[in-house]
């Protein structure tokens, strides 16, 4: 990685002085050897508040990426539905119906030829994955209904979202179509913080879905939603609790962006560096998994940051001429097909196929 690519941010919130020192570089070392590293170690990294200091951090979660596969994965995205039954809503939701006018603000529920429209135009595109998602309240036939189209009319790789509104039978179906991937986020593991964020549902629920997931032997994605108002050890504690999953493949690390008209609408948005430093420590962390960032929560300028911290999955891109309106979750904006593959090329790094 040429360095300079990430000096510029530096200036942001880092400054350049003494390193933390020999304690720092012995943490990385450790991850290098994929040694197991300890809670205290994880806390000492979040931590991190120099340029110097970073930089290592950054340095040697690309470097493990690479060491492992230095192509990277690109998801597109069919958002099935926002006419969510989930109430009260999640206070920082733009997704669902009337919870925000830069989001889907109206309702929908695609039709079959929508949802196959879409995923050919996903597969023309060359985008080898895509990611099929949806508001609660169907016990997921919506989700398996998505599967149905998607594996009976294109190769595509495919991962279905629909968070906890799925059933052993849904399950069941979904992998009777071969989906390859169930993803369900958790967001946050603060019980407090998640009553408090999402009064309409359980995190008990969540974690359920990903003990049914997980034990069906079918792939298992489930990732972090940061800048909620989480501390530096709930992170620490919701990336190790992400290791009880046997078949755990995918962490999405999201930042929080606010939506207009929402609860949240004055909550800070997550900093890059923020999202970076929790990208690079889950690289660490997990060198075997996929990490995915999606443009939106990222901001589809900072695409190049995520891949430097570590990632190998660019998540909501979107090809010419995908026939339909995209509103990302997260964040109105998305990121561009033709862009993000011009980003996976100036770093160097292959995409794959």
């Amino acid at each position: 990685m040429n360095i300079s690519n990430i000096k510029l941010i530096m200036s942001i919130s880092y400054s350049i002085q003494q390193s933390q020192g020999v304690k720092l570089r012995n943490i990385l070392k450790k991850a290098t050897n994929e040694d197991k590293l300890e809670k205290s170690d994880i806390l000492r990294l979040f931590k991190i508040k120099y340029a110097e200091d970073f930089m290592d951090l950054m340095q040697t979660a690309y470097n493990l990426r690479n060491s492992k596969n230095n192509s990277i994965k690109l998801t597109s995205t069919v958002h099935l539905t926002n006419i969510c039954q989930v109430t009260p809503k999640c206070k920082y939701c733009g997704f669902a119906a009337k919870t925000s006018l830069g989001g889907y603000y109206y309702p929908f529920f695609k039709k079959d030829h929508e949802i196959l429209d879409a995923v050919k135009c996903v597969e023309q595109s060359g985008i080898p994955r895509v990611s099929c998602s949806g508001a609660h309240g169907y016990n997921g036939a919506q989700a398996t209904n998505a599967a149905r189209i998607v594996k009976e009319n294109t190769s595509l790789e495919l991962l279905v979202n629909v968070g906890a509104d799925l059933n052993r039978t849904a399950l069941k179906e979904l992998s009777r179509y071969k989906t390859d991937t169930v993803c369900c986020n958790l967001e946050t593991i603060n019980q407090k913080l998640f009553n408090e964020l999402k009064p309409g549902e359980k995190l008990q629920d969540r974690v359920k879905v990903c003990e049914m997931v997980s034990n069906l032997g079918i792939e298992l994605s489930s990732g972090l939603l940061i800048g909620l108002g989480e501390s530096y050890q709930d992170r620490v504690n919701h990336l190790l609790f992400l290791k009880k999953f046997p078949h755990l493949g995918e962490i999405p690390i999201m930042g929080f962006n606010p939506y207009k008209n929402t609860p949240m609408e004055n909550h800070p948005p997550c900093s890059l560096m923020e999202q970076m430093k929790t990208i690079a420590i889950t690289r660490l962390m997990f060198p075997d998994v996929r990490i995915t960032v999606p443009t939106p929560t990222i901001g589809p300028g900072n695409v190049k940051y995520s891949l430097i911290a570590g990632a190998d999955n660019i998540a909501t891109v979107i090809p010419e001429n995908y026939p339909a309106d995209v509103k990302g979750v997260g964040s109105p904006s998305y990121g561009n097909l033709k862009d993000v593959i011009g980003v996976v090329q100036e770093l160097g790094l292959k995409l794959e196929s």
